[in-house]
């Protein structure tokens, strides 16, 4: 077990992070003001309108039916929250978008590190997906996704499991 970020079975520690809301109010909101006794969908994207990105926000649009009811879905980048409100509104999100500018909440899930693209390495966020419990337990994570599928990969596991 690597005590530098979380894994599975572990509690997170509530955060605070400058948060576009589903009714498109900013404001900064801490993980369990927007968990609301619910299960949370934590996933970590690389950068807002470019193509995987989209897809896979698109996914989780086209699902909330399906989640609405037992989770809250978050969306986590490094990107502005000007940013977050142009994606927003060009794909009628229907989610919470946060801000990580610094990267902090993206390294302590093990989000943000080396990536290996094109065959070259750099730093990068790393396409991650964490569910946590109504106690902010993980109770499975996904590292290192494929957007394209993932969203279904998700409800797949979710009805097997909770």
């Amino acid at each position: 077990m690597n005590e530098d970020y979380y894994n599975e079975s572990d509690i997170v520690k509530d955060f605070r992070l400058p948060c576009l809301c589903t009714n498109n109010e900013e404001k900064e909101c801490s993980l369990k003001e927007l968990s609301k006794d619910k299960h949370t969908i934590l996933y970590f994207y690389p950068k807002d309108n470019t193509y995987g990105c989209t897809k896979e926000a698109q996914d989780f649009r086209d699902s909330m039916d399906y989640f609405k009811e037992k989770f809250v879905v978050c969306g986590i980048s490094p990107d502005s929250i000007e940013s977050h409100k142009r994606f927003k509104q060009k794909h009628d999100l229907n989610f919470y978008l946060l801000s990580d500018k610094e990267k902090t909440i993206m390294k302590k899930f093990n989000a943000f590190g080396e990536k290996k693209m094109y065959g070259k390495v750099r730093m990068g966020v790393i396409r991650s997906t964490f569910i946590l419990d109504k106690d902010l337990k993980i109770v499975k994570s996904w590292r290192n996704v494929r957007a394209k599928g993932h969203v279904e990969k998700i409800i797949e596991w979710i009805n097997k499991n909770i």
